[in-house]
């Protein structure tokens, strides 16, 4: 089939999106190719179409387990065979799925980058009929940029290994010094770069500085048609922000990392659905969700780099409808974002500490523990060793990109079921047992295999069918589990660290000094450009699309600084009097909320007031909302 036919099959369009089918028409053409795309843009089709045009499998190269997992699911939905290799499966699985893929009995394989730091699995991809290698999130192999993944820079060591197919670079957000870091990195051959515009006609950006977020927060949310998100900086605040929305009558709900994967699933769903209307969460919520009605996105924290905030704000309006994205601020988050790359690349002392305590707390011996995958309990690691959360967070993320540890925050490992014994013994159990005869059969008749080597099962659809909570089901396993009928591995979600190397005597563990203060003044650099976005007047899109190298973009028209320059706000004559009422009213200790009761105002006229004298220098706002006289 031609690539129309196959998007008119698969997906039941008739045409593609913007630069699709170049990009494709490069693929099929058999050259290496670079495309940045924005969030939504349809990134999955640009190498979904061109291997099922070719015979044999696709490679794809992702670091989202959660994503990964549901492409998969949505092409074995089309008929389309396609399977994932991840961090945490077993060596069975994996070789199980590797031989489908020899025996060309699939079209896609996904694996995760950690996957690729060892030499016996990239070994086991040579007899594979691969067609195309696809690397999403391609900017992660950039120490440079925002979202460093150490274990991308495996990728071009496939290359040599599969030198004639080609590689298409796939990413939402680079700038141009990350473009040409992945062109060197993936080692790519004369590459085509195919960018679309960075404009977003549709999306209104609005920078709204606070004294009183929460009080902007509902009013932005109060007449909301459609659904909205509101993104936040800690997992605290996603349910302290929730919980404000509900009792001021808004539906919503919160998510973020921390929560068990049935919960994260449920809330996710809830709020596809539209019975949630707006969920407050950290940046662990959204990779891969194509909701259309998304009305808002509203950041009640900064970000600290514009990659995180292009690709958060752009979940607003897909459906080409008019959509806001909305950065809340104030000037004491501006000073503690200054303070962070100090907190986040911490000196060789305090890595080497975490990283002694870490040996200590997974008893691994001198020289031992490599590529082996540990549970990782942070709270009591944290405790028992007296560290704080920055330290250890970022000490790991130090030796993770050094490559002396891999270190997966989120990680979901199954369970697992199989049979220890033969059927006589099953029927002895059945006979002995007779409550647990239903679940006995229930797992054999559902899980093929399951006699001869470990399956993944669900409790959930376990108790579905048999009519049955998941607790009872868990406990039923554990029964059959202790009668040693069967070895029962419950599901596992929490975060899972392995060593890369060899446990390596403290005093003796080093990282590349230069390069680790060249990656700080970069995540510096970031930051500025972050706050840049906040304070610079000029257009909101043209800051954006300059930033990543789009420098044809035109004034958007639409966003809060263009606005302000069409009609001047709130300065013409009849605010005069109110701005008088204001400077009356000042004192050492006025804050926003004592102003809003002296003077009967609207909290939201109040606001944009103050923002504009603030703006017009006639006022100033303190770290702790104070307002003065300037």
């Amino acid at each position: 089939m031609t690539p129309q036919e196959i998007l008119r099959h698969y997906w039941g369009h008739n045409a593609f999106r913007a630069a699709q089918e170049e990009i494709i028409k490069a693929v099929l053409n058999k050259q290496d190719t670079l495309a940045i795309l924005p969030t939504g843009g349809g990134k999955s089709v640009c190498f979904q179409v061109p291997a099922l045009a070719m015979p044999g499998c696709c490679l794809v190269v992702s670091p989202l387990i959660a994503l990964m997992e549901d492409q998969v699911q949505r092409l074995k939905q089309m008929n389309i065979p396609a399977a994932a290799i991840r961090a945490g499966m077993t060596w069975q699985e994996s070789a199980s799925v590797l031989e489908e893929c020899t025996n060309d009995a699939l079209k896609f394989l996904y694996v995760s980058p950690e996957r690729l730091e060892t030499r016996a699995f990239r070994e086991s991809l040579r007899h594979l009929p691969l067609n195309l290698l696809a690397v999403d999130e391609s900017h992660c192999i950039s120490q440079w940029g925002y979202d460093f993944r150490p274990a991308y820079l495996h990728i071009a060591r496939i290359r040599e290994t599969f030198p004639s197919i080609p590689v298409l670079a796939l990413t939402a957000s680079a700038t141009p010094e990350v473009q040409a870091d992945i062109v060197t990195q993936l080692k790519m051959r004369e590459p085509h770069k195919f960018t679309t515009s960075f404009t977003r006609k549709n999306l209104v950006y609005e920078v709204i500085p606070c004294v009183n977020k929460i009080g902007t927060l509902i009013k932005s949310l109060e007449s909301l048609s459609g659904s909205g998100i509101v993104y936040c900086k800690s997992r605290r605040r996603t349910k302290e922000i929730s919980e404000l929305l509900q009792q001021q009558g808004i539906s919503s709900d919160y998510y973020h990392a921390g929560l068990d994967q049935d919960t994260r699933r449920a809330k996710q769903e809830s709020w596809i659905s539209g019975e949630t209307k707006i969920i407050a969460c950290t940046n662990a919520f959204g990779m891969g969700i194509d909701k259309p009605d998304v009305r808002v996105v509203i950041h009640a924290d900064v970000p600290d780099c514009l990659e995180n905030y292009y690709q958060e704000a752009g979940r607003a309006g897909r459906d080409g409808k008019a959509a806001k994205a909305i950065l809340l601020y104030n000037d004491r988050e501006l000073a503690e974002l200054q303070q962070q790359p100090d907190i986040r690349y911490p000196n060789m002392q305090t890595i080497r500490k975490v990283y002694h305590a870490l040996a200590n707390f997974l008893q691994v011996p001198t020289g031992g523990g490599v590529n082996i995958s540990f549970d990782f309990d942070l709270e009591t690691f944290m405790s028992r060793f007296k560290l704080s959360l920055y330290e250890v967070l970022y000490s790991l993320q130090a030796l993770r990109q050094e490559q002396i540890i891999s270190y997966l925050e989120n990680v979901f490992l199954p369970s697992t079921v199989q049979f220890n014994t033969g059927r006589a013994y099953i029927e002895e159990i059945e006979t002995s047992f007779p409550a647990y005869e239903p679940l006995i059969k229930a797992l054999l008749r559902s899980y093929a295999g399951i006699l001869d080597q470990p399956v993944r099962i669900s409790e959930q659809q376990m108790g579905r069918r048999l009519f049955k909570d998941v607790e009872t089901i868990r406990k039923g396993l554990t029964f059959l589990h202790g009668t040693g009928l069967i070895l029962y591995i419950p599901s596992k979600d929490q975060p899972q660290i392995s060593f890369l190397q060899g446990r390596i005597q403290t005093d003796e563990l080093n990282v590349n000094h230069a390069n680790y203060l060249k990656r700080k003044a970069a995540y510096k650099a970031r930051i500025e450009k972050m706050t840049g976005y906040i304070s610079d007047m000029d257009c909101r899109s043209v800051f954006i699309g300059s930033y990543f190298g789009d420098d044809n973009i035109a004034s958007c028209g639409i966003c809060d600084n263009c606005r302000k320059k069409n009609q001047k706000e709130p300065g013409y004559p009849e605010m005069k009097n109110f701005m008088e009422a204001i400077k009356m009213k000042l004192s050492d200790k006025t804050d926003f909320d004592s102003l809003r009761v002296a003077l009967n105002a609207d909290p939201e006229h109040l606001n944009k007031t103050l923002v504009f004298m603030k703006d017009e220098g006639i006022i100033v706002m303190d770290s702790f909302g104070r307002i003065g006289l300037k």
